[in-house]
């Protein structure tokens, strides 16, 4: 199955050579047209969702948490982000945020490495880390302090070395681990660790973060679905999150 990752890249390399038209139908009937337009270009590639935006003949497709546009007649692609001028509001990025949050939530805390404080959490971030980034270390460090803020951290494994790098084994090992949560903080510690293999989610974690743009750790993707690249103190992440609300 192609990864979705790798789809709307191939999506729209083959949108500029060639029309994916079809008859221009009722808003009902154009979206499951182009859903089957696309599950036909790329079979096992199924958009999560298909649906009609304030502008007739437009359509908002989500793949993950990647989203763009689609005319009805399944001619054009279009990226970026929507804008209603005359209420001066952008009409994308809120949909953005809320499908980023969806996408990684899909992917399940059991799949996850979670450090959640007592009690009810206030607020949840989850972490892309790599092993042996340095500002990664750093953000574990505090690890009881967001804790104490009331913040859960999920962590998701991205080593930026790729698969079959030293960093990726070390994070094979800590998913495989008896105790994870131990694990991470002796790898965080600069700890060795018995190395061990099993079946993991990392590559999952990793299409994840490539489908979002990551290419650097840390990077926190707050509970409303913004992302902060690198590094934030405990102490300020709280205020941050808040910020918004």
């Amino acid at each position: 199955m192609l990864k979705k990752s790798t789809f709307l890249a191939l999506f729209l390399s083959f949108a500029f050579t060639c029309n994916l038209g079809f008859a221009e139908e009722k808003a009902d009937d154009a979206t499951a047209e182009l859903r089957k337009t696309l599950e036909q270009f790329i079979p096992g590639a199924k958009p999560d969702s298909i649906t009609p935006t304030p502008i007739a003949g437009l359509y908002e497709v989500v793949f993950g948490p990647q989203l763009f546009y689609m005319t009805g007649d399944g001619r054009y692609v279009l990226q970026g982000n929507l804008i209603d001028f005359q209420a001066r509001t952008d009409i994308s990025e809120p949909r953005r945020a809320a499908v980023r949050v969806q996408a990684v939530n899909d992917i399940g805390e059991k799949n996850m490495v979670v450090f959640a404080p007592k009690g009810a959490a206030k607020h949840t971030i989850t972490v892309f880390t790599d092993p042996d980034c340095p500002y990664c270390r750093k953000l574990h460090n505090e690890m009881a302090e967001y804790n104490r803020q009331g913040i859960k951290v999920r962590y998701l494994l991205f080593p930026r070395a790729g698969k079959g790098s030293v960093t990726y084994d070390k994070s094979v090992s800590i998913w495989c681990a008896k105790d994870r949560n131990d694990a991470m903080t002796q790898v965080k510690s600069g700890n060795e660790i018995e190395k061990k293999t099993c079946d993991t989610p990392i590559e999952m974690h990793m299409e994840m973060g490539e489908m979002l743009g990551i290419t650097g750790t840390p990077t926190i993707v707050l509970d409303d679905g913004r992302i902060l690249p690198g590094y934030v103190p405990a102490d300020r992440i709280a205020r941050i999150i808040e910020e918004k609300r």
